[in-house]
């Protein structure tokens, strides 16, 4: 069983920055292929980046590229989504998941999920 807590999320205007936290206690963190998906109100959930167990390979969804980047500290059993230039269209609830899948954008092959922390830009 993997447990995942996010943090980070807040209030910020257009053009403002947040950095989001994942971290889990499991030992076999760095088996697992890490992703970022949101969900804003009244849509569907939507894959934002994931990243592969060592690090080294990343993949994101072509609206957030060049401004969202996902990095993650093995040791400390953290992955983080950095959010720069943020629109009011990326208010939503952000959520970290766990795969064993390679670097999927698919949320149905995720096990393991976090409870979400919102992220909401003003315009």
């Amino acid at each position: 069983q993997v447990q995942l807590v996010e943090s980070g999320g807040g209030l910020v205007q257009a053009g403002g920055s947040l950095r989001l936290s994942c971290a889990t206690s499991s030992g076999t963190f760095m088996l697992y292929t890490m992703g970022w998906f949101r969900q804003a109100p009244g849509k569907e959930r939507e894959f934002v980046a994931t990243i592969s167990g060592s690090g080294s390979s990343t993949y994101y969804v072509d609206s957030v590229k060049g401004r969202f980047t996902i990095s993650r500290d093995n040791a400390k059993k953290t992955v983080y989504l950095q959010l720069n230039s943020l629109k009011p269209e990326d208010t939503a609830n952000y959520y970290c998941a766990a795969t064993r899948r390679f670097l999927s954008d698919d949320a149905s092959a995720y096990n393991y999920w976090g409870q979400g922390t919102q992220v909401t830009v003003s315009s």
